[in-house]
């Protein structure tokens, strides 16, 4: 009899020990594709206010919510687990997700353009349903990767990125990083081409990917192919944008000063000769538009050669002439 009462005494001091002198940890639940979700016994059990009591642990520890099983978000809305109290009215919704799912920024290797940042921060404050995006467009793990043309169709980002709901896919660099592009030219001279000037005057689409394929591998084109209308001359025609015969637009040109020990150096100055001429006066029929190591006589000059082929007394005053306008003695 004796033993009796010191089994249902301690039984009853079980029952009646409140909650905060347990020592009742908070718990991790791993979830297959929304990451670790930390159910806290402390927030739960804490007193909301004097006329509001503690939360007993029967009010979850019921037939709702056994020991050992995991409930799914469709369960939990039905009224199992979570979802007994987190109904809207208890307490916030189940689509109040971040509440509990902690959500992070997405990087998306693009190998065309370079990496896109998805950032869910920024799209949860203009729409904070998370519901809108999944599952109806992406699944909240891994999902197959979708190309622009599927977008344009709708498909994924597309579903909101349609120039309505949100601003159209087609303003590119919004998402896809763009940097400026300095082509190695042996001839003239490092060459830059500004993606900011031309997305601000033609938009991505007028160049990608009709005329370029969206990444640097594209085969080089020769100028005689631009002036058919390739490659930058689809454009550059004198009638959309400036021809390509004018070149000192892209391609940078440089005074040049040649060595003359016995005569005085000789300084040729791109600017002044362009300000009377074009290029294509001189270069590739006269000059090649790299620096030649030849050297010119000034006997082959008269002969019409070199600074000759102008400075014939007609067209420029003669090579025999006015030595010091060029020699600097």
């Amino acid at each position: 009899m004796r033993l009796r009462w010191i089994v249902l005494t301690a039984v009853i001091m079980c029952c009646t020990i409140p909650a905060g002198a347990l020592d009742i940890k908070d718990v991790t639940f791993t979830t297959e594709n929304a990451g670790k979700v930390v159910f806290s016994h402390a927030i739960h059990l804490k007193k909301k206010n004097s006329k509001s009591p503690n939360i007993s642990c029967k009010a979850c520890h019921n037939d709702a919510m056994s020991k050992n099983v995991h409930y799914t978000m469709a369960q939990m809305e039905s009224g199992k687990s979570c979802g007994q109290c987190h109904n809207g009215r208890q307490a916030f919704a189940l689509a109040k997700c971040t509440a509990c799912h902690k959500v992070r920024d997405v990087t998306f290797k693009v190998k065309e353009t370079g990496p896109v940042l998805f950032k869910h921060t920024i799209h949860l404050k203009k729409n904070a349903e998370c519901g809108t995006c999944h599952n109806t467009l992406f699944k909240t793990g891994s999902n197959p990767r979708r190309s622009m043309s599927d977008m344009e169709k709708g498909k994924s980002c597309g579903a909101c990125h349609d120039g309505k709901k949100a601003f159209g896919l087609d303003k590119c660099v919004t998402c896809h990083p763009v940097r400026e592009i300095t082509y190695k030219v042996k001839e003239t001279g490092p060459t830059l081409f500004s993606h900011k000037f031309h997305i601000e005057v033609a938009g991505c689409g007028k160049c990608h990917p009709g005329l370029y394929s969206p990444n640097q591998k594209n085969k080089r084109v020769s100028m005689a192919d631009m002036e058919k209308g390739k490659s930058c001359g689809a454009c550059h025609n004198s009638k959309e944008a400036f021809p390509i015969k004018e070149c000192t637009k892209c391609h940078p040109a440089r005074e040049l000063v040649f060595e003359d020990k016995d005569a005085g150096n000789v300084l040729f100055s791109h600017k002044f000769h362009l300000g009377l001429y074009t290029c294509t006066d001189c270069h590739v029929s006269k000059f090649q538009t790299t620096r030649s190591k030849v050297k010119v006589s000034m006997q082959e000059m008269e002969k019409g050669k070199s600074c000759g082929a102008c400075h014939d007394s007609k067209t420029a005053f003669s090579v025999k002439d006015k030595c010091d306008t060029c020699h600097k003695m």
